[in-house]
């Protein structure tokens, strides 16, 4: 099948129920980018623990940029997610014409949870770990004075958002095996960058185990042995790992992709060629697209955005046009 909703690869597990696929509805049309006039006052979110302290430096360094601009700058400094939420939040009620994050993807995270369904477009400044929502957009890393530019420029692109109960993410849920990676990879304090994700994956495959999942689509419910299940927004996490290689951020769907359990061997030659996203072409690999996905699994949990976000069983649905984002003019 070769439309957007429920499309699969291969089916590795075993239908429920009515067990044939169902045509659903047409997926939401793709958003055309705005641009616009840019903002002339922005609040500056930072973590100043990001990237190992980089975001400190890349904050005070697009705090610059801005104000040689001629945008009016609110500093705001979360030591904490919750505080980061906490500030984000009370910028979008006090009025802020944009809310820019200099941080990786959880702080990132922190400012959707602020800025979803409200109006208010949000600015990133790369200074994460992996990257992987800058990544997405193609905003420029490693330069904030650039990635500055970006919001000065005032283009913006219309994307859907995911929701779990109260919270949302823009990226990719994880559970099963990737999510203990990025846990493990969240408490390494070396090496730096996305290599840390490569040393976590290494470690984590000590432990293997199949996982029966339980995985309900609008159209169907899957039960099957896995290793890890992905719910992708967008199509990397993990910096630079392509889990889900089709997803696109304004169909209005959900990419899913199942690994199934296979040998710790097959495992390990299997991580490396999702950084190219051809890991769903093996025999072991299926994916799926719903509006929204119900996951069960006993004694899993699920991160996002890189993130702690909750146990299983979970339901994520897509929201289509729920956020705005600062995008490069080319």
């Amino acid at each position: 099948m070769d439309d957007r909703r429920g499309r699969r690869a291969r089916r590795g597990g075993t239908p429920c129920g009515e067990g044939g696929h169902r045509p659903g509805r047409n997926p939401q049309p793709r958003q055309a980018d705005s641009v616009t006039q840019g903002p002339t006052a922005v609040a500056v979110l930072t973590n100043p623990l990001s990237g190992q302290g980089a975001a400190k430096a890349a904050g005070a360094r697009a705090i610059t940029r801005f104000r040689e601009r001629g945008l009016a700058v609110t500093e705001l400094q979360g030591n904490s997610a919750a505080a980061s939420v906490a500030l984000a939040r009370q910028a979008v009620a006090d009025g802020a014409q944009a809310l820019v994050c200099v941080g990786g993807d959880g702080l990132i995270s922190a400012g959707i949870q602020a800025v979803a369904q409200s109006g208010v477009p949000i600015g990133v400044i790369p200074a994460g770990t992996g990257n992987d929502t800058a990544r997405e957009f193609s905003i420029p890393t490693g330069d904030p004075e650039a990635a500055a530019d970006v919001v000065v420029a005032g283009k913006t692109k219309t994307i859907d958002l995911a929701r779990v109960g109260d919270a949302w993410f823009l990226t990719v849920l994880a559970s099963g095996f990737d999510s203990k990676v990025t846990d493990r990879a969240n408490s390494l304090t070396w090496p730096k960058g996305p290599m840390r994700y490569n040393v976590a994956i290494l470690a984590e495959l000590a432990g293997l185990r199949a996982i029966p999942y339980r995985i309900e689509l609008d159209d169907e419910t899957i039960e099957v042995d896995a290793t890890l299940v992905s719910v992708g927004n967008t199509r990397s996490y993990g910096g630079g790992m392509r889990i889900c290689p089709d997803a696109v951020v304004d169909d209005g769907l959900l990419d899913v992709t199942v690994v199934r359990h296979a040998s710790r061997l097959r495992l390990a030659m299997l991580m490396p060629t999702i950084y190219k996203g051809t890991h769903v072409k093996l025999d072991t690999v299926d994916t799926y697209r719903s509006k929204r996905v119900r996951l069960t699994a006993d004694g899993i949990k699920a991160d996002a955005d890189g993130e702690p976000l909750a146990p299983l069983p979970l339901t994520i649905e897509a929201v289509a046009a729920a956020a705005t984002i600062f995008v490069p003019s080319t």
